[in-house]
């Protein structure tokens, strides 16, 4: 099978990127390609380079990344108005990125168009490339508008279990796929020098409320490093913006983790009673101790006590913090053994053949 993997990256990754590389729009399309990969934000490549492992033909568009697509359609010499002039009316999303998208579908000839973010694609688009026999599949774990159209939609996927339950209930069909750890990662990272801190890498926004005060409490109690985005709009006497030590994306991220003894975690308040995001995986994959929130299945992810460590409580986890950074042999035994199980069970590779095997189901 042939997958075009359509993805969105956060603008303040973008931004900070493209500030990095003044010259980024004059490089070739591959090597840009490239050069955004090796970032290892979000799920980067890890989708395509694991399908190819498999088998399949596979590869990554980052939508909304600016000098990368205008590259790809100045390169295979698309005149975007001129070719699509249906697509280039102005809208939500710009014209011109659906314009390229679609160039891209008719050039990748894809038999699955897998689409990483439901609240960016245009659901028009969606419907036209649909037309065409090709099976469409969407992914979300996060907070969707109201007006996401799920029509075009073949197939959702969701590393949330109550999803799974909702959109069903919607007549939508839909499958269960957790997220994973790409043990590239760790060869990019090279040697890593521990250090003596707890940190959290993540967001502060509206989503987060629940997390958010349960850090006020814990960053009154103990000392913790917070990275992210969204910290700097917190109020002037909150806790952790005290704390906040400014972005951190893609492989800084990780290396702030690898480096820390405790990595903090916290899901937002839509996952409710469930354990599902990617700093599961982004913690122990790089063999620090993750100390995370409570949750119903957290137990099928990984052996709780043994190869991760979970709180119920602000409370609870202020004591947690203490305990094992007073402990060093208890930390680094559950930090190895929780490293051991997601590269065992929790890899891309291992999760692209669950993709493959449950897109074949739906075709």
């Amino acid at each position: 099978m042939t997958f075009l993997i359509i993805d969105t990256y956060y603008h303040g990754f973008l931004r900070a990127f493209c500030a990095q590389h003044a010259d980024l729009s004059d490089r070739p399309y591959a090597e840009q390609w490239r050069m955004l990969m090796d970032q290892c934000f979000g799920t980067a490549d890890f989708y395509s380079a694991n399908l190819r492992k498999l088998g399949h033909d596979a590869h990554e568009v980052v939508a909304n990344c600016e000098p990368l697509q205008r590259r790809w359609a100045r390169e295979y010499a698309i005149h975007l108005w001129a070719a699509y002039p249906l697509y280039c009316r102005f809208g939500r999303v710009k014209a011109w990125q659906m314009a390229v998208l679609k160039a891209q579908v008719e050039k990748f000839k894809p038999d699955v168009v897998y689409v990483q973010d439901l609240n960016w694609t245009d659901a028009a688009f969606l419907h036209a490339i649909k037309r065409t026999g090709r099976l469409v599949v969407g992914q979300t774990a996060y907070a969707l508008r109201e007006d996401v159209d799920y029509e075009p939609y073949d197939l959702i996927l969701t590393s949330f279990p109550h999803y799974v339950v909702r959109f069903r209930s919607q007549g939508v069909r839909s499958e269960y796929l957790r997220f994973a750890f790409e043990p590239r990662v760790l060869k990019l990272l090279g040697s890593v020098q521990s250090r003596p801190a707890v940190v959290f890498v993540g967001g502060y926004t509206s989503n987060h409320t629940s997390g958010n005060r349960l850090f006020e409490h814990v960053a009154g109690q103990v000392p913790v490093d917070f990275w992210g985005y969204g910290g700097e709009a917190l109020p002037v006497a909150s806790l952790i913006r005290r704390s906040f030590r400014g972005e951190a994306w893609g492989l800084q991220m990780y290396r702030i983790l690898a480096e820390s003894q405790i990595g903090l975690n916290r899901h937002i308040d839509l996952s409710e009673r469930f354990a599902n995001n990617m700093r599961l995986f982004e913690a122990t994959g790089v063999g620090t101790l993750l100390l995370t929130d409570w949750k119903d299945n957290l137990h099928e992810l990984f052996e709780v006590g043994k190869e991760v460590v979970a709180y119920r409580t602000p409370q609870e986890c202020a004591e947690l913090i203490r305990y094992y950074l007073e402990h060093d042999a208890e930390r680094q035994a559950v930090a190895r053994a929780g490293q051991q199980r997601t590269l065992r069970e929790h890899t891309y590779q291992r999760r692209m053949h669950e993709l493959v095997e449950i897109v074949r189901k739906h075709m």
